[in-house]
C-alpha cells in the first residue's frame, strides 16, 4: 500500500499578534480621552503624586509589575528599569522642550499593550520585551516632564521616579503573590487593557 502522506501540522499561534488590534486601536482612535497639558507645582510632593493621580500612569505601570512577575528570572527587575531609566530620559525631554510626537497615543496604547501582554502571560525574548517597555516608559516620562515646573525640576523628578518604582513593585509583589493563581493576574491584565480601551473610548467614571 502507498504511504499515506502525513497532514503538515498547523502553525502554532503567536499570541503578541493579538496585541495588534490593541497598537492600531490606540494609535489610531481620533478621541483619545487622555489630556497631559498644564504645568504642576514644584516640589517632591508633586512629582510623587502625578503618576499616582492618572489612571494612565497607574495601570501602565503596575501592569510592568505583573508583567514581570509573571516573566520571571531577570525580567522581574529588567522590565521595571527599562521604564524607569526611559522615563528619566524621556522626563529630561519633556522639561527641555525637545518635541516627541505621538505622546498621547504611545500612553495610551502602553496600557492596552502592557495589559494586553499580562492578559496573555506572553512570554517574548527579553531584549525585545525591554525595547517596547523603553518606548512607553519615555512617553510616560515626556509627559511628567512636560507637565514639570520650570524651576526646582529635580525634586519633581525625584518624585515621579520614586511613584513610578513604587507602582512597578505593587506591580510585582501582587504578580509574585498570586503565582500560584496565574488565571487571576491574567484577568488583572485583561481588566487593564479594558480600562485603556474605555479611556480610548472617552469612557470614564
Amino acid at each position: 500500500m502507498p504511504a499515506i502522506a502525513k497532514a503538515s501540522p498547523l502553525p502554532r499561534p503567536r499570541p503578541w499578534l493579538l496585541l495588534l488590534p490593541l497598537i492600531g486601536l490606540a494609535l489610531l482612535w481620533p478621541g483619545l480621552a487622555l489630556a497631559h497639558v498644564g504645568v504642576h507645582e514644584a516640589g517632591f510632593g508633586a512629582g510623587v503624586a502625578h503618576p499616582l493621580g492618572g489612571a494612565d500612569h497607574v495601570l501602565a505601570m503596575l501592569a510592568v509589575g505583573l508583567w514581570a512577575a509573571l516573566t520571571g528570572g531577570r525580567a522581574m527587575w529588567a522590565m521595571p528599569l527599562a521604564f524607569v531609566g526611559a522615563l528619566l530620559a524621556g522626563g529630561a525631554m519633556g522639561a527641555t522642550g525637545i518635541a516627541l510626537p505621538g505622546v498621547e497615543p504611545m500612553i495610551l496604547a502602553s496600557i492596552l499593550v502592557l495589559g494586553g501582554a499580562v492578559a496573555l502571560a506572553l512570554r517574548l525574548p527579553l531584549p525585545v520585551a525591554l525595547a517596547g517597555i523603553a518606548v512607553f516608559g519615555l512617553a510616560h516620562g515626556f509627559a511628567h516632564g512636560a507637565e514639570g515646573p520650570a524651576a526646582g525640576f529635580a525634586a519633581y523628578a525625584a518624585g515621579f521616579v520614586l511613584a513610578t518604582a513604587g507602582l512597578h513593585i505593587a506591580g510585582l509583589v501582587a504578580g509574585l503573590a498570586l503565582r500560584r493563581a496565574v488565571p487571576v493576574t491574567r484577568a488583572l491584565g485583561a481588566l487593564t487593557a479594558a480600562a485603556g480601551a474605555a479611556l480610548a473610548l472617552g469612557v470614564t467614571p
